[in-house]
């Protein structure tokens, strides 16, 4: 992988983040995308505004709960592809603080995550659908098309410029449009001379800072981060879908993802009146009860030349190794390939020593209780010489 830049080096140590789905389309509980799937007119969707009003809406009590989670930073929608902004817009007037909220939910956000020490990220949808010419397109309406990258490039502006320092901004919504279309050059340029530190997502049409995996781990060779949600689909409050993954299955994939030198980017979708949905917070506490005691196996992290698929998954860092078992081997493990001498071994959660026994290329860990002590994953850390190397495989050797 290239060299992280300086000014990235924060977020790849983070490694877990919080993504947040939230806008009127919370009032019918069907989803982010209702407005296109049910082919909603925009005249009808816009009363939608007329209703929101998120009484419940303490966005202290969501940074809350992300940290709880083991979290280091929250990206919200500022403006989904309905286009409607929960923010302060002057090129809108279907916006959180012209209507019923009267609220600039986005200032609240910033806030709020400013006062806990929390990263800002800001998600922003290039295309929106009230607008024809997103469905004609620059060729077919070439002036429409102007007016619709004025109100883009004015509204990232305002988010740039309105909020002090912002840590991260998430694109999304380029399709089917190219980055000529949408002048995302000068739009990039205009964000990175108002935001000099920021993170920038390559979902302008440009690469950009990071790549953005969606409901899948797949590993890159620059920095990369998997946004997923927590049920099969829906990124938008939709409490009709019942299969919610399992504290498991997300701690898990936040280990994955580490092993690939990758973040997790975990998504929750709030109700209309501002609250995050009870089973969405109860598995984030869970998380951060296995975060609290083995979060230095992800934090500062990324992928060992060597992966354990026997055992289950593998991160490291410099002088560490984490192996994080997830098929539990009996009272004895056998770690295959390191390369480093190893100088300690012991059971992350709590510390306890146990013995080893270097033979060539692989590693015995005894002491090891019969059963798994955590189920979800239990972690083993190996101390050793040096940045993490793998050795030549020598059992076919004579």
């Amino acid at each position: 992988m290239a060299e992280i830049p300086e000014r990235m080096k924060w977020w790849t140590d983070a490694r877990f983040g919080l993504f947040i789905h939230w806008g009127v389309y919370a009032l019918l509980a069907r989803g982010e995308w209702v407005m296109h799937h049910e082919r909603i007119p925009k005249k009808e969707y816009a009363l939608l505004a007329d209703e929101f009003d998120p009484v419940n809406y303490r966005p202290a009590e969501w940074v809350s709960i992300a940290q709880e989670a083991g979290m280091k930073y929250m990206v919200l929608t500022t403006r989904h592809h309905d286009g409607f902004s929960l923010f302060d817009t002057k090129v809108s007037d279907f916006n959180s603080v012209k209507t019923k909220a009267g609220r600039d939910l986005v200032g609240e956000y910033v806030d709020a995550c400013r006062d806990a020490g929390m990263r800002i990220g800001f998600y922003y949808s290039l295309l929106d659908w009230r607008w024809p010419a997103y469905w004609m397109g620059a060729q077919k309406d070439p002036e429409g098309f102007k007016e619709l990258r004025d109100y883009v490039h004015a509204q990232v502006r305002e988010l740039m410029t309105q909020y002090g320092k912002i840590d991260i901004l998430w694109y999304d919504g380029s399709w089917p449009h190219s980055a000529e279309d949408w002048h995302s050059v000068k739009l990039n340029d205009m964000v990175r001379s108002l935001q000099p530190g920021i993170i920038i997502n390559n979902r302008s049409g440009l690469p950009a800072d990071l790549e953005t995996p969606e409901q899948h781990i797949q590993g890159h060779d620059r920095p990369w981060e998997t946004c997923m949600t927590m049920d099969d689909l829906w990124w938008g409050y939709h409490p009709g879908d019942p299969n919610l993954k399992s504290p498991m299955q997300l701690v898990r994939t936040l280990v994955k993802c580490v092993e690939g030198g990758g973040n997790f980017l975990l998504n929750v979708g709030p109700k209309a009146d501002g609250t995050i949905p009870v089973p969405q917070a109860d598995r984030l506490r869970e998380i951060g009860r296995w975060m609290k005691v083995n979060g230095d196996s992800i934090y500062g992290a990324g992928k060992a030349p060597f992966r354990q698929a026997h055992l289950g998954h593998v991160t490291a860092k410099p002088g560490l190794v984490y192996v994080h078992v997830t098929c539990w081997p009996g009272t004895e493990m056998v770690v295959a390939g390191i390369g480093n001498e190893v100088k300690r071994a012991s059971m992350l959660a709590d510390g306890k020593e146990l013995p080893f026994e270097q033979k060539d290329d692989r590693l015995f860990v005894r002491g090891l209780p019969d059963q798994s002590p955590d189920p979800v994953d239990t972690v083993v850390a190996l101390e050793i010489e040096g940045d993490p190397v793998t050795a030549e495989a020598s059992f076919w050797k004579d």
